[in-house]
């Protein structure tokens, strides 16, 4: 039974990876987000193949005492993120800054997850092939950057992806075989993107059962030789 573990399992996405992934008889998944609770209809039918536990991308780490000391883990999918929300939109111009937007936003996007993975270094030193992917996001791309706003997504997307850089120079002598790589999931229909209506309408759109599948494709090709990489939903490699 293959083990995989996905971050923010109550979002749009990756409450659809979980379902791909569940659609699968040799997946387990583990799901982590603020509240498993309010999941507990969704949950029930996948019975002792998902399991989910409390863990929030703006704390130290996720609880070991809740997993077994013998756990194995294969993969670990980040799909916590924040775009916009109580005192966070994204910003038009410098003026609409605010120091703890940028903190927010850096905590939820980008140090939930090497700390995630600090927690989850014990399962990930067995023999088989460990794939983590952290979902970034194209306006991450500092090389791609033309135009400007969104400082707090755009930065902590950025600051996601030098992590996983680094992830991917030290886990190779901790834990290998592995691969860690960051992947933009392209638009998805979500409530992350549900205030940007009008802007969707000038790009191409997922549903997020689509951009599932587009992730799973990835992730399910990935190999050593992957370790370090800035992917599309596509496969092409896209610019720091």
């Amino acid at each position: 039974m293959e083990r995989i573990v996905i971050a923010g399992v109550s979002g749009g996405i990756g409450k659809a990876l979980a379902e791909a992934l569940l659609d699968r008889d040799d997946v387990a998944v583990i799901g982590l987000c603020r509240e498993p609770a309010r999941l507990s209809d969704w949950a029930a039918p996948a019975g002792e193949r998902l399991t989910l536990l409390p863990w929030d991308a703006g704390s130290s780490g996720l609880d070991r005492a809740a997993l077994p000391g013998d756990l194995e883990l294969d993969g670990v999918i980040y799909a916590a993120g924040i775009l916009h929300g109580e005192g966070l939109s994204p910003e038009k111009r410098l003026e609409d800054l605010s120091a703890d937007s940028l903190l927010h936003a850096y905590q939820v996007n980008a140090v939930g997850f090497p700390m995630l993975v600090q927690s989850l270094l014990p399962y990930l030193r067995h023999k088989r092939l460990k794939r983590l992917m952290a979902i970034s996001a194209k306006v991450g791309s500092i090389g791609d950057n033309g135009f400007g706003g969104w400082y707090a997504y755009r930065a902590s997307k950025a600051a996601l992806n030098m992590l996983v850089k680094n992830l991917s120079v030290e886990l190779p002598r901790r834990a290998r075989p592995v691969t860690c790589v960051a992947v933009h999931p392209g638009t998805t229909r979500t409530e992350l993107s549900a205030p940007f209506q009008q802007s969707l309408a000038q790009l191409q759109v997922h549903d997020a059962s689509d951009t599932a599948a587009n992730l799973l494709g990835i992730y399910d090709g990935l190999a050593e030789a992957d370790n370090g990489a800035f992917l599309s939903w596509d496969g092409s490699t896209l610019p720091w």
